[in-house]
């Protein structure tokens, strides 16, 4: 259980803020099936943190416990400074608006998600925590807390947000996950 909530809450806070959310917003604005774009939004980050979670337990198995766990307080510190730098939306890629709300929000989140904090921090995440599926569901738990509202609600649930204090209270959890991994 500590794998399945330590994984939602803190992909559900760094997640605030995040170029996914940011995408989640365009989506639902460009399209009025919101049943679609959070479809599209869970499976897109089902396969993408299962693929992720997965990594991590295969990588940090081949390593020896004690530098194992060394790496993986090391990542959620640099996961904690990330978190800091405010994420901008890339280029708007409308060639995929053409598929149709859910096909358009999977690929586009499945690609946004490549390479982003949320999805490194599934990886580190799944290799503190030898719980693949809890991992798995936290990390999809979290990205939907944090999106869906986003989805139904638009600007007005994005523009009423302390986000400096958000990040920096993620920075501070995924900073103290880094000491607790050191000791536990």
């Amino acid at each position: 259980m500590e794998a399945l909530f330590t994984s939602t809450f803190t992909v559900a806070i760094a997640e605030i803020g995040d170029k996914t959310q940011l995408l989640a917003l365009l989506l639902a604005a460009r399209f009025r099936n919101k049943s679609a774009i959070i479809l599209g939004i869970f499976l897109s980050t089902l396969i993408n943190h299962f693929a992720a979670a997965w990594l991590g337990q295969f990588a940090f198995s081949w390593l020896d416990p004690q530098w194992a766990r060394y790496l993986i307080a090391a990542s959620f510190v640099a996961i904690a400074i990330w978190v800091l730098v405010p994420d901008k939306m890339d280029d708007d890629d409308n060639r995929f608006y053409k598929l149709g709300a859910f096909a358009a929000t999977f690929i586009l989140f499945f690609i946004a998600e490549m390479g982003d904090k949320t999805q490194i921090a599934t990886v580190v995440l799944a290799a503190k925590y030898d719980a693949l599926s809890m991992v798995v569901l936290g990390t999809t738990l979290g990205m939907l807390i944090a999106n869906v509202p986003v989805v139904l609600l638009g600007h007005f649930s994005a523009e009423k947000l302390p986000m400096k204090l958000i990040h920096r209270l993620c920075a501070v959890l995924f900073a103290l996950l880094g000491i607790a991994t050191l000791f536990y």
